[in-house]
């Protein structure tokens, strides 16, 4: 998507920030010698945060990647390095982005040398991979477990805001806490700072603010004639905010968007004025092609107006009851990836999205190489299904461009258009 395609002002700035924020971060590593992080998605950025620590998600910058159409030399250049095609693309590429030198080339200058690395091991290849490339920095790697529940209960939803230790459960809590305290005392030694609870629990106020305000775009998006914003400014603007939740600007930022998009509403404003067709997308951004997501509008009218990434926040990330701040931010990160991907917590929270949001069809992507992703796809399918709610599986890479064919996946959602929408 080009400047010129975007319809929010808000999405400008977004992209703005990110650019200018990395840029400061090249510049204040290299020239003052400054620290920061590269960590994954589903840790703790808020401990960073507080202590004064930047952090790079790893995911974000294989997006960037992808999206700057590198993939595929970064990739290659791990091939001819003896590394299987079958690791995952998701979390390695940013390794790629280490160990292959693209020169002037390289996505905004490239990653400069982190102070540390932090992963949960949630699949076989995060401690290696993560491992690895704290090699190749000569930087610390922090790994937090990722224990598995032993209670799954229903409409998980219902319980993460008031009953998060209900629905974490306290033996897992107590771990995460446990590990969490290691984290901080590796912050504390690399910044020189004493960590402060009272300042964590400020930050996790704002946290739940900023999902408020993510909460009220989400209804406005679900409940308006048709819908407001496509899914790639949605993704923007929330993912932006989402990697700096709980500072000023992120708190801004989150309502400036939702008054965008109410005024959009208020005004009768409609993304695609030729709506007839509601789709979701269920599974990463396709970044390396988000054209994709606008292709079917003007031929029928088929908009995706939904992804995971702004219905998850409020859903997830809100925690009522900060009496212990490092408990209820533990309670968010010890159950992020089974909620959002394996079953039956992500087929029972898609199915109910998919009926707030009047969805007509569903196209989930299928990720072969990314295993925690991919892992709930044909549960989620399943579940759709039996509510009547039309699918389509698409086989793809959410950053690897390599095996995607445009011409193949558009005769597919043609196919399912005409066939079953």
């Amino acid at each position: 998507m080009n400047m010129a395609t975007k319809q929010l002002a808000c999405t400008v700035e977004a992209g703005r920030k990110q650019k200018t924020w990395f840029a400061e971060l090249r510049r204040d590593v290299f020239e003052a010698g400054k620290p920061y992080a590269i960590i994954q998605a589903d840790t703790p950025h808020d401990l960073f945060h507080v202590m004064g620590v930047p952090v790079v998600t790893n995911q974000w910058w294989a997006a960037v990647i992808s999206t700057k159409q590198l993939s595929q030399e970064y990739l290659d250049g791990m091939t001819a390095l003896g590394y299987h095609e079958d690791l995952c693309r998701y979390c390695s590429l940013g390794l790629a982005s280490t160990l292959i030198d693209l020169k002037e080339r390289a996505p905004w200058g490239g990653l400069p040398k982190p102070a540390l690395l932090c992963a949960r091991l949630t699949c076989d290849c995060i401690q290696r991979i993560f491992s690895l490339w704290a090699d190749a920095f000569g930087a610390e790697f922090i790994a937090l477990e990722a224990p598995g529940s032993s209670v799954l209960p229903d409409r998980w939803w219902e319980l993460s805001r008031h009953r998060w230790e209900e629905l974490s459960e306290p033996y897992r809590l107590d771990l995460m806490v446990e590990e969490l305290r290691k984290l901080i005392a590796s912050l504390e030694k690399l910044t020189g700072k004493q960590f402060d609870m009272v300042a964590l629990r400020a930050l996790l106020e704002r946290v739940n603010q900023q999902e408020e305000y993510f909460e009220e775009a989400h209804r406005l998006i679900a409940t308006a004639p048709k819908c407001p914003v496509r899914i790639s400014e949605q993704i923007t603007n929330v993912m932006a905010a989402q990697w700096h939740r709980g500072t000023d600007w992120a708190l801004e930022h989150a309502r400036k968007f939702r008054d965008e998009i109410r005024q959009r509403v208020d005004e009768g404003v409609a993304a695609c004025p030729n709506e007839k067709l509601r789709l979701m997308w269920v599974g990463a951004g396709l970044w390396h092609n988000t054209g994709f997501y606008t292709a079917f509008e003007k031929r029928y009218g088929a908009v995706f107006v939904w992804s995971m990434y702004l219905a998850f926040g409020p859903d997830w990330y809100i925690r009522y009851g900060l009496d212990d701040p490092l408990r209820a931010l533990a309670s968010r990160v010890v159950t992020m990836n089974e909620v959002l991907h394996n079953a039956p917590y992500a087929p029972e929270w898609i199915v109910k999205e998919a009926r707030f949001n009047r969805i007509d069809g569903v196209v989930l992507l299928m990720p072969k190489g990314s295993r925690p992703s991919a892992s709930g796809t044909l549960f989620i399918a399943n579940a759709l299904e039996a509510e009547g709610i039309p699918t389509l599986l698409v086989e793809a890479d959410m950053v690897d461009a390599r095996g995607w064919d445009n011409d193949a996946a558009e005769r597919a959602m043609v196919n399912f258009i005409e066939g079953r929408l």
